[in-house]
């Protein structure tokens, strides 16, 4: 016994220093490989490369761990005299009847693998799938996780996505339908609009996050009491709301100033002629007391 422990126990302690040696090496050389590539990378393709770097060295570092463990499970196996051959083999027959019985793992694990090679959203990425929007803060093979506006997160499988909506793919663009009243002139509005968007391009804080002048796409609708007029601006990833959220504050400025009218709903109560009567007998009766 003490001979099988001085010579079987020393290498299973060494395969077991050697995995988790394995394993801090693969999250340093995971790391310097990102840093590598986000040094490569240019200012304006950074952000999305920075989520995809992200998203592959979560998968990366999953399923090099996974590997890492496995193959030293085996090995220990090995060194305690266990032959591997039946191991295996039942292994593999119960793997079959699980994957019978798991067929929703498995269409989560598949669909996983697609949407991370098709590169359909990274870590970071704001996406609307299975009836939920939010962040993407992890995905892997089997799920997807999601935190919401509220801070709930959201774990969703990926054999349930069967549309997948991303706000942030690569550049977004910040819609606004701008209502000004009927009298107004639409070219002249058109005009300051215009000039919204080149001051709001020009500004130090807001230049970086937008990559065009503002533009607008003309008259959307006839509502009861505006005139409804369209304008996008294409932004950055994740920056069209703080964009448009600027960009109303300088337009209610800029329409106050050029005494543009922006309506507003109107509400007219009617008491009716018994609330009338009733209102003019309380009066009389009040005078009668009075004399």
């Amino acid at each position: 016994m003490a001979n099988w422990l001085a010579a079987n126990g020393l290498r299973i302690l060494v395969v077991i220093l050697a995995a988790w040696l394995a394993m801090i090496v693969m999250r340093r050389a995971v790391g310097s490989l990102s840093g590598r590539l986000m040094e490569r990378a240019s200012d304006e393709d950074q952000v999305e490369v920075k989520k995809r770097i992200q998203t592959l060295s979560q998968l990366g570092r999953t399923v090099i761990g996974l590997v890492i463990l496995i193959v030293a499970v085996m090995v220990i196996l090995g060194q305690l005299g266990i032959n591997l051959g039946p191991i295996l083999a039942a292994a593999g027959v119960f793997g079959l009847a699980v994957g019978f019985g798991a067929q929703s793992l498995v269409k989560d694990v598949i669909s996983g693998l697609f949407i991370l090679i098709e590169n359909q959203l990274n870590v970071g990425d704001v996406i609307q799938a299975a009836g939920v929007a939010g962040v993407v803060e992890r995905t892997n093979l089997r799920v997807t996780v999601l935190r919401d506006a509220e801070g709930v997160v959201h774990f969703i499988p990926n054999g349930q996505i069967t549309q997948l909506s991303n706000q942030t793919k690569d550049w977004s663009r910040a819609v606004l339908d701008i209502g000004v009243a009927y009298k107004e002139d639409t070219d002249r509005v058109a005009q300051v609009l215009t000039q919204v968007g080149a001051e709001l391009m020009s500004a130090p804080d807001f230049s970086p996050k937008i990559l065009e002048p503002l533009q607008i796409m003309g008259v959307n609708d006839f509502a009861d009491s505006a005139v409804v007029i369209r304008i996008g601006i294409k932004t950055r990833p994740i920056e069209q709301w703080s964009v448009a959220r600027e960009l109303r504050r300088r337009i209610k400025k800029a329409f106050d100033a050029e005494g543009i009218e922006m309506p507003f709903p109107h509400r007219t109560i009617y008491l009716g002629e018994a609330e009338t009567r009733g209102r003019l007998a309380v009066e009389l009766v009040e005078k009668n007391k009075n004399q």
